[in-house]
């Protein structure tokens, strides 16, 4: 089995981590499109494109089941990408459903927070899943978090500190409109790797009922991992190795991905996927 993980960028990688060890014995082949990132700031038209053509590469190299890690294209494309892989029988899980119903399954209240990207909370994506989900949800946008982590500022004081203003601010709103959320989504694949830093300030926000930290990385692992079942291992233990592709800066690719995936990218392949 060839699993396909593309991004823009390296913060699908999260993904990636969480899903290897729930299918270890697939074969992994992650894209990131990092020449035509950040998709945030294009327009829908454009990240459509984008994405397609970064899911037809992935399929062209063999891939059975795609896994779009990526917030944006997953909120504005999605259904391009599935009407592209669909002649192939490849099927396509992004990050937002699996997201919006793990914060289902552990509300007990009916109230969710996210915190995404501010191109992902203005698509109103995490909203419409959650309401399908009779989840009232409200959607904070936190554009500082990215380049913190990008940066390395993983534990600096810093990044603790813009945690807690936009998480104060979340809680001020919530409590205007009277809602009682018990449930905060990671909806960036970035901020897992801030997930120590926002509990510590969701435990001083929340004192009374501290909110449960649902990470969408880990949501989709699980929504594939159901999805496909048990997986024949595979004979050659060569292949269990994942392979990266990247459209820019490969070697930019291998220090920052490290950091996502929590362990060494020794060997990127650079890829041209045009304009």
């Amino acid at each position: 089995m060839k699993i396909g993980v593309f991004d823009s960028g390296v913060g699908g990688l999260t993904v990636l981590r969480a899903l290897v060890p729930r299918i270890a014995s697939a074969q992994y082949l992650y894209l990131g499109d990092t020449a035509r990132l950040p998709y945030g700031s294009k327009s829908r038209a454009t990240i459509a494109r984008y994405a397609i053509s970064s899911s037809r590469f992935l399929i062209e190299q063999g891939c059975e089941f795609l896994v779009i890690a990526c917030n944006t294209a997953s909120a504005l494309a999605l259904e391009e990408i599935r009407e592209t892989a669909a002649p192939f029988g490849v099927p396509v899980v992004g990050v937002i459903a699996p997201g919006a119903a793990a914060a289902a399954a552990a509300s007990l209240t009916g109230d969710a927070l996210v915190i995404a990207t501010s191109a992902t909370v203005e698509s109103r994506a995490y909203s419409a899943a959650c309401r399908a989900q009779n989840l009232g949800a409200i959607e904070k946008a936190c554009p500082l978090l990215v380049p913190l982590v990008e940066e390395g500022w993983i534990e600096h004081p810093v990044t603790a500190d813009v945690v807690d203003i936009y998480l104060s601010e979340l809680h001020r709103e919530a409590a205007d409109l009277g809602l009682d959320p018990d449930t905060l989504v990671l909806g960036c694949t970035h901020y897992p790797l801030l997930r120590g830093v926002i509990e510590a300030a969701v435990g001083r926000l929340w004192r009374e009922r501290p909110l449960r930290v649902i990470d969408s990385a880990e949501a989709t692992a699980r929504e594939v991992a159901g999805r496909l079942g048990a997986i024949p291992a595979a004979e050659d233990a060569e292949g269990l190795v994942p392979r990266f592709y990247a459209t820019d800066s490969v070697a930019k690719f291998r220090q920052l991905g490290s950091r996502f995936l929590g362990r060494p990218i020794s060997e990127v392949q650079l890829v041209d996927l045009g304009g």
